[in-house]
This record gives C-alpha cells, sequence and structure tokens, in this order.
C-alpha cells in the first residue's frame, strides 16, 4: 500500500514538474545544474589540433567536450560532467585539465577550416565510433601522430611556448564574469559559520562511561563478575563424608577397648568379695 502511494506522488511530480525544472536539481545546496541539450541522434564530434584525446560537439550552440571517457560541459561559471551526453550532469569543482590546451578560437577556425594559417581538414567522428576507439587513440596518440589532427603542414609550438599559452588562457578564462561571480559565491559559502564538529565527539565521549555503567549493571554481566569467585573458594563440604567415614571406622575399636580396660568385679562371689578364704 506505501509504495503505491509513493509511486503515485512520484508520477504526479513528474508530471507536475516541467523537465528544465527538474534538470535544476542537485543535491548539492545552492548549485543549480544545467538545461538540457535536446539532440535528435547521437552528436558527431571533432578532435581539437594541438589536444591530446579532446574532442568536442560542433553543432551546438554551447561548449560540449569528451575526454577520458566523460562528457564535460561549462555553464554559469562552473563544470559539469556526465557519461551521457545528454543528461545524467553532476557539478565538478574544478576547472578539467584539458580545458587550458584547448584553443579558445577553435570555432572560429572550424568556420573557417583554417588553424592559424594551415588549412584544416578536420574529420567528423561518428559517436560509435568515439565510443569504441577513444581509449586506443589516446593510448596511441593517433591524431598527433597521423596528420598532426587534419592541419596540414603544421608544427605544434615548442613544449615551453605550451606552458605559457596555457597559463594565458587561465588567466583570461578566470576573469570571466561568470566564472568570477561563482568563485564569490564560493568564498561566502566557506566564510558562512560551519556547525562544530568538537560538539558530537565531547557527546560521544560523555555517552561511553554511561553505556558502560549501564552494561556493567545487568544481571549477566553481575554474574559473569561473580562466577570466577565461587570458582575460587575451596569446597570443604567434599570432604565432610569422608571425616564421618572414619568417625565411624574408628568407633568400634573405641568401644572395645574401652570395654577391655577394667574387668568388672561381681559382689556376689563366694568368697564374700575380699578374696580371702574361711574355713
Amino acid at each position: 500500500m506505501k509504495k503505491s502511494v509513493l509511486a503515485a506522488i512520484l508520477l504526479a511530480l513528474a508530471i507536475a514538474v516541467p523537465i528544465p525544472a527538474m534538470a535544476g536539481i542537485n543535491v548539492n545546496v545552492g548549485i543549480s545544474l544545467p538545461p538540457l541539450i535536446a539532440f535528435s541522434s547521437p552528436p558527431e564530434v571533432l578532435v581539437i589540433p594541438e589536444t591530446t584525446g579532446v574532442y568536442v560537439v560542433p553543432d551546438v550552440e554551447d561548449e560540449l567536450f569528451f575526454w577520458n571517457g566523460w562528457w564535460w560541459r561549462p555553464w554559469d561559471g562552473r563544470w559539469y560532467r556526465s557519461r551521457a551526453y545528454n543528461r545524467g550532469w553532476v557539478y565538478y569543482n574544478s576547472v578539467p585539465s584539458f580545458y587550458y590546451d584547448v584553443d579558445p578560437g577553435w570555432r572560429t577556425y572550424y568556420r573557417d577550416r583554417n588553424w592559424y594559417g594551415h588549412r584544416w581538414k578536420y574529420k567528423r567522428i561518428p559517436h560509435g565510433q568515439l565510443q569504441q576507439n577513444w581509449k586506443s587513440w589516446n593510448k596511441a596518440r593517433y591524431w598527433e601522430r597521423h596528420g598532426n589532427w587534419g592541419v596540414q603542414s603544421y608544427r605544434p609550438a615548442p613544449r615551453q611556448q605550451r606552458v605559457e599559452i596555457r597559463q594565458e588562457r587561465q588567466r583570461q578564462y578566470l576573469q570571466r564574469p561568470e566564472v568570477q561571480r561563482h568563485r564569490q559565491q564560493s568564498v561566502e559559502q566557506q566564510r558562512a559559520p560551519q556547525p562544530r564538529k568538537e560538539e558530537p565527539r565531547r557527546m560521544e565521549r560523555q555517552r561511553q562511561p554511561q553505556e558502560m555503567q549501564q552494561q556493567y549493571q545487568r544481571p549477566e554481566v553481575q554474574y559473569q563478575q561473580r562466577q570466577p569467585r565461587i570458582q575460587q573458594q575451596p569446597q570443604p563440604q567434599a570432604q565432610q563424608p569422608q571425616r564421618q567415614e572414619q568417625q565411624r571406622h574408628y568407633q568400634p575399636r573405641n568401644q572395645r577397648q574401652e570395654g577391655r580396660s577394667e574387668p568388672q568385679r561381681h559382689e556376689g562371689r563366694p568368697d564374700g568379695g575380699n578374696g580371702e578364704h574361711r574355713r
């Protein structure tokens, strides 16, 4: 009965609450989820040059990436990830490390088919092919070693230059208004008073002696405490029967000795009892 009532309530909520509102629900208090992106079919992706296994969906307005087995998307200064491209988004409390390798102007280069003055012959990768091969591609660095991500006659920047470019992109990202607003909210939440953690520990320490005292007051515990004392006491009752048997054994002998100690005298003897004979 309870299960049927609960199912009816959940069904009513699903009908009454619209899908965008349900998408904004999150277990983290004060953090909303991004709106869902509608897809008529699984999206195709393309690999971004000068990255290690970073794929992007070019046919949607929002940035939607695939990297290391997860789908990633920034929204309202935060980052979210999911195992699926169209549902299950979860707040990610950091900027993924791959993002600073992504050139912010990739959409312009994609539209012009040109990557820093070099023709970009990118390849659109179907969703099924991506799911089957992304691990082996990452392990072999396939797109970097086979055609330079499709960019003709292109040489990647030296390592030190790439490090400087990452630092500059990070600085530009942190200057975005939505990112600064989110960082300010995070700082305010950290400054807010948090419930004291020492209070539960103190109550736990006070409760332990009381529980131990109640445990020792139980009848079975008291019996177990007294039982070793009873076992250690001597048992004199077991020797009493032996002493009684010894008394019974020696009693007839004592009586016989007492009967033999003095001969009985009889007054009615012929000699008058004095040992003299008269004639």
